[in-house]
């Protein structure tokens, strides 16, 4: 049975009470594949690090549409990542353990800003 299919069947069995752990394990069982194929040299440790940290973001949510519908996004994400639909910076992005919009660390500019500030700041 191909890849996706398994994973679909697994996003369609969403009904029991673990089904939080069930995603969680089967992306910590699938991170080492994702981390050769897109060849990122972060640590395994720091990697599930990230990944728990992800999870436990969204811990306090307790109504089941929302965590239903988290849950199947969690295992299409993980499909479009084993199947190569994700890019390499997505996924650097997504184990990123900085959790910080990097839009905010930019110096923001005024309306008297200058052409070379403008091309400093990267647009």
């Amino acid at each position: 049975m191909p890849v996706a299919v398994q994973l679909a069947l697994k996003a369609r069995a969403t009904v029991s009470p673990n089904s939080v752990a069930r995603l969680y394990r089967s992306v910590v069982k699938e991170l080492p594949r994702a981390l050769t194929i897109y060849d990122i040299d972060t640590p395994l440790p720091e990697a599930r690090a990230a990944i728990r940290s992800k999870f436990e973001y969204y811990g306090q949510i307790k109504d089941t549409r929302v965590l239903d519908m988290l849950i199947e996004k969690g295992y299409m994400d993980l499909e479009e990542t084993l199947l190569q639909h994700t890019q390499r910076s997505h996924l650097l992005r997504s184990l990123s353990l900085n959790t910080e919009m990097q839009g905010s660390q930019r110096k923001r500019l005024s309306p008297e800003s200058s052409i070379d500030e403008q091309f400093a700041r990267g647009y």
